[in-house]
This record gives structure tokens, C-alpha cells and sequence, in this order.
């Protein structure tokens, strides 16, 4: 209320007024008392907030604290922002117990059938839903569940399960049946099922249906499938390095030797990111904080400093660009107005530089 009060009198708020404790509530009673000006620099300080500083990204809180306090509408932009925020986030990088049960409720049903952009691949969701709705039962059924739904990743690996009879799998199945209604189960591949069914927690009528009606050529992600890298596919290519480059630690680091590499050679990552043609040029971002064709001025701040992370955030849909350096994001690249739809990573450099290459999680 000291924030309202602040608001009513002053006109405005102090910047750091607003924290992952408060902007809910604050968000809720501006509502209330029809103050839009400080809805709207609620809003605009949260998309800052997300957009800026990824690794501390609060979206899951938020929403449940969201759902818990507010009544919800079509209208409710807050809302609207948190899901489409989350739904850009693979469910399996959400620690379990950020994301309430009722939030998760919430965020399939306003994704369902809907044209979103969204990460998480339906069996994903449903693995996700199950592992929460068993967590509600107990810790010992949390495990369990666990054990018995691998993730994608683990299947593709073919991973052996030995199934165990689930004493609470009625509870499961009575948690976990809001959520039910929200999943597609027309997109999760048949193979799939054959984790899911010996569980007890879905109505077996589901599985029959879904099995004898299934198409293969739905996608396995609903709305607008956003195809997340595999930590095995990003690795480096020894075939497309520069002399005087090593690469170790499973593909994965490439090393510039003391001996032959004082000026920058470059290597290629092998997974090439594409929807489809070629890459016939480069795209660069300089660890001076320069972009090649904007104009010479400064895109960031230098990180030449050991331990620095640079994030590339490419749409390959839009064909634009944009970095984010040591946690903070900064702006699309509007002068890369030629992108391809067919691009490589790489790096170039020099002795006594090294680089890791991995997938983005995004909480």
C-alpha cells in the first residue's frame, strides 16, 4: 500500500521500489484503485526485468502468486505476459515447486489450442504435470514417478525402466486430473505410452482413444513449436577448425594451443542452426562489444574477462539477432536486416582463449 500511497501523491515510484515480493500485489491493488499509469510501469519494469537478467528469471513465482490473488480475465495482461514467458521455457528447466499446481493449471489451459509460441513437447508436459501431481501425494511417490517417466532426452537414449507398482496412484491420478483435460495426448508419440500406461494415473479409456486415433505427422509440441538444441548435437567440428585449435572435453570446448595460434583462427560448431538454405558470411559480435555493420558504435560493454557467458538469441523466423552478455540482454540487431535462414556457430579465436558451446536454459 506505501507503494500505492507513493503513486497517488508523487506521481511516480522509485525504481527500486518494486521487487518479486511485491509487483504482484503491487500490480493487483493498481488495478484496483484503476491506476494505469503504474500498472503500465509495472508492466514495462517486469518485460525489463525478464528481458535483462534471464538468469533470474522469477516468471514461475510470479504466475503462481498470480493465480493465487487475482481474478482472471482475457484481459489480464500480467498474466498473459507470464505464461507466454514460461511457455518460451522448456517445463524440464522449472525446478519442481516454483511452478504451483494451480499455476500449471492455469498455463496449459491458456495454452491449449492456442497459436503461442511454446518449447515443451507434449509428453514433456504431461511428465511435468505427473511429477508435480505426485509431489502433492508424497516424497517417496515424487521419486518413484521419477524413476518411471524419463524425459525425452533419456528415451532417445533407450533407457530401460523397471516398472513399480505405485501404491498412491489414485491420489496421483486425482491430483493430476485438473491438468488432464489441458494435455493433447493426440501429440504424444505411441512408444511414449508405454511409460505412461503402467503408472494407473490417466483414465485408461485416454490411452485406448489416443492410441487407436493418433497421427503421426501432428507435431509433438502444441501451438508454435519453439525446437530447442540438444546438449549432444552442439558440439564443436574438427573438420571445420582453424590450425592451431584443439578441441577437448567431449566435442564440446575448443582451446587455442600456445604454439601456432597467435592470431584468430576459427572453428565451426557441426550443428548448423537452420530452417533451411546456406550461411555464406559471418555475423559477428566482438568480445570489445562492437557488431560488425552497426555503424562502429558499441553494442555492449567489452567482456574479455575469464568466466564471461554470451547467449546468441536468434529467430530464425523473423531472421533476427540479438546477445545477451554476462546476464544482461541488449537490443535485436536491427542492422543484420540479411540474415539466412542457414547459420553456424562460431568462434574465433586466439592464444590464450578457450570457449564452451552449450544449449541456452532459460530459468
Amino acid at each position: 500500500m506505501e507503494i500505492i500511497l507513493e503513486y497517488i501523491y508523487v506521481g511516480s515510484i522509485k525504481d527500486d521500489s518494486l521487487t518479486k515480493d511485491n509487483i504482484v500485489e503491487t500490480y493487483y491493488a493498481a488495478d484496483y484503485f484503476q491506476l494505469q499509469g503504474l500498472q503500465e510501469f509495472i508492466l514495462e519494469t517486469l518485460k525489463n526485468t525478464l528481458e535483462k537478467n534471464y538468469a533470474k528469471n522469477y516468471s514461475p513465482e510470479l504466475l503462481s502468486k498470480v493465480v493465487e490473488i487475482m481474478p482472471l480475465s482475457e484481459n489480464n495482461i500480467l498474466f498473459d505476459l507470464l505464461v507466454k514467458e514460461i511457455a518460451n521455457t522448456l517445463l524440464n528447466d522449472i525446478e519442481i515447486g516454483r511452478l504451483t499446481i494451480t499455476a500449471l493449471q492455469y498455463f496449459l489451459f491458456y495454452t491449449y489450442e492456442k497459436e503461442i509460441p511454446f518449447a515443451t513437447s507434449e509428453y514433456e508436459v504431461f511428465r511435468y504435470s505427473a511429477i508435480l501431481a505426485a509431489k502433492q501425494v508424497s516424497d517417496d511417490t515424487y521419486k518413484i514417478i521419477m524413476e518411471q517417466l524419463p524425459t525425452l532426452e533419456q528415451i532417445e537414449k533407450s533407457i530401460q525402466v523397471v516398472n513399480k507398482y505405485i501404491t498412491n496412484h489414485q491420489k496421483v491420478a486425482k491430483e493430476l486430473e485438473p491438468l488432464i483435460e489441458y494435455i493433447d495426448f493426440s501429440r504424444i508419440k505411441k512408444g511414449q505410452f508405454d511409460f505412461i500406461e503402467p503408472l494407473k494415473i490417466i483414465p485408461a479409456e485416454i490411452i485406448q482413444h489416443t492410441l487407436e486415433s493418433s497421427d503421426s505427422d501432428l507435431s509433438n509440441i502444441r501451438g508454435i513449436p519453439i525446437y530447442r538444441i540438444k546438449e549432444s548435437e552442439l558440439v564443436w567440428d574438427e573438420f571445420a577448425c582453424g590450425s592451431g585449435i584443439t578441441i577437448e572435453d567431449d566435442e564440446k570446448v575448443v582451446q587455442a594451443s600456445f604454439n601456432g595460434c597467435y592470431r584468430h583462427k576459427s572453428v565451426r560448431a557441426k550443428k548448423a542452426l537452420e530452417n533451411e538454405g546456406t550461411q555464406r558470411t559471418g555475423w559477428v559480435l566482438g568480445s570489445g562489444g562492437k557488431c560488425n555493420s552497426v555503424n562502429g558504435s558499441y553494442y555492449c560493454p567489452s567482456f574479455h574477462e575469464d568466466g564471461a557467458r554470451i547467449t546468441v538469441h536468434l529467430n530464425l523466423s523473423k531472421r533476427t539477432c540479438a546477445f545477451t552478455v554476462n546476464g544482461i540482454k541488449y537490443r535485436e540487431i536491427t542492422e543484420w536486416d540479411d540474415l539466412p535462414s542457414k547459420l553456424y556457430p562460431v568462434v574465433s579465436l586466439c592464444h590464450p582463449g578457450r570457449f564452451r558451446i552449450q544449449p541456452h536454459h532459460y530459468l
